[in-house]
């Protein structure tokens, strides 16, 4: 069934909010995916901020040129959904590629970032990335480290010196003719 000139023009619409809206847009091929398995990922995407609807091609190539991304022809041919990172793109990236391990039915073609058009092994690798969260911890940690090591010197040295007066004052105690 063919759809209307105004829905078309809704659609392109509203990709062009998702794309503005999101840090990466992913391009999958969904072909004999079962609408309980799109369901199922689509609950997987929500939990990383990241959401998935099926495209169409023309409308999605031309609402990622009207937002001057590029626009890869070669990947949006098919059965194309799309998965907009409305979070991180790493975290989305993770959450499709493991997806797609699992779902033989889902194939990753590639996606868009930062006005570059990503392959494949991009994505993976992208996938690959600490989580910001994790990245945090990490560099908490580096700093964490030597803050520890300089807190345990200082009190080493304070320790020290209380020792040394804490002596004095001893001796004295016990020969005061000897002050």
């Amino acid at each position: 069934m063919a759809i209307t000139k105004e829905r078309k023009e809704e659609l392109v619409i509203q990709y062009k909010d998702f794309i503005e809206q999101s840090d990466a847009v992913f391009l999958t091929e969904y072909k004999g995916m079962t609408v309980k398995d799109i369901q199922a990922l689509r609950l997987k995407l929500r939990e990383v901020d990241g959401r998935f609807y099926i495209t169409k091609n023309t409308l999605l190539k031309l609402a990622l040129e009207e937002s001057d991304m590029p626009a890869p022809s070669e990947l949006l041919v098919g059965q194309v959904a799309s998965g907009f990172a409305m979070g991180e793109a790493p975290a989305l990236a993770k959450a499709l590629v493991n997806f797609a391990k699992k779902e033989d039915n889902l194939t990753i073609r590639g996606g868009v970032m930062d006005q570059e058009v990503l392959s494949l092994a991009q994505v993976e690798a992208l996938a690959e990335l600490p989580s910001l969260d994790q990245l945090r911890a990490q560099i908490i940690g580096l700093i964490d480290g030597p803050a520890r090591g300089l807190v345990s010197t200082v009190n080493s040295g304070v320790r020290q010196v209380v020792n040394v007066v804490d002596a004095f004052a001893r001796s004295e105690e016990a020969d005061p003719e000897a002050a």
